[in-house]
């Protein structure tokens, strides 16, 4: 009976270990648009029909000589939100058309009256950013599931680990899928060059024969040998 619960204890801690990420934190320098476009982007991968929801809280205020934009797209063309002017709290929520990695950028610029000064001459043209992604069981509003459903905090527990838990299983069979695509295609590579090579390892013995045969000939008209 020990082992079982050891076990129940040990997938709870992994779980827990992938539940519990912090918030990122940076701060976005301002720059003038004559310095040209500077991105940060901060990557993640996501499988497809998947929930995303990205909170990111910006500090300063519209107005103050600094204008943050934010966009969200992924590696295969999909956009999610181009939220301009950022400040306070911004949350983009959507589903992943793909399965891929998406990117959420930020940017930075000065405008109004600071536009035409050197970010150095400006008191902090910075903005504070704090950026939180929640992806799958993470993105669901727990608390509204369990006045919806009328669970008890420990079955809302248990839920949201079991999908948690359902989606690492998913990811699991994700990545297997590709490593036997990965290895079917490494086989079918390795067949190819193979046949190559013995081809061309025939077509040189071939052409060893024939010059050979050319040069006796050559040698047999000239009456050298």
């Amino acid at each position: 009976m020990a082992l079982p619960r050891a076990l129940l204890q040990y997938i709870c801690g992994i779980v827990l270990l992938i539940a519990s990420v912090n918030a990122l934190k940076f701060e976005m320098t301002a720059t003038s648009q004559r310095d040209g476009k500077k991105e940060r982007c901060i990557r993640n991968f996501v499988a497809r029909d998947t929930l995303v929801v990205v909170t990111a809280i910006v500090s300063g205020s519209k107005g103050d000589g600094q204008i943050l934009n934010m966009h969200i797209r992924d590696t295969v063309g999909n956009e999610y939100g181009r939220p301009r002017d950022v400040a306070g709290e911004q949350r983009t929520v959507f589903t992943s058309h793909a399965d891929a990695a998406f990117d959420v950028c930020f940017e930075n610029t000065l405008s109004g009256a600071l536009k035409d000064m050197k970010p150095g001459r400006v008191n902090n043209p910075t903005r504070h950013v704090e950026l939180d992604i929640d992806i799958g069981a993470d993105a669901k509003d727990w608390s509204a599931i369990q006045a919806t459903e009328k669970l008890r905090p420990v079955e809302t527990e248990l839920r949201r680990y079991e999908e948690m838990i359902q989606e690492i299983v998913t990811e699991m069979d994700y990545l297997r899928a590709r490593e036997q695509k990965l290895r079917d295609t490494n086989e079918s590579t390795n067949t190819r060059v193979k046949w190559f090579g013995i081809g061309t390892t025939t077509l040189l013995i071939v052409l060893w024969g024939w010059q050979i045969m050319y040069l006796r000939a050559y040698f047999r008209s000239k009456h050298l040998i």
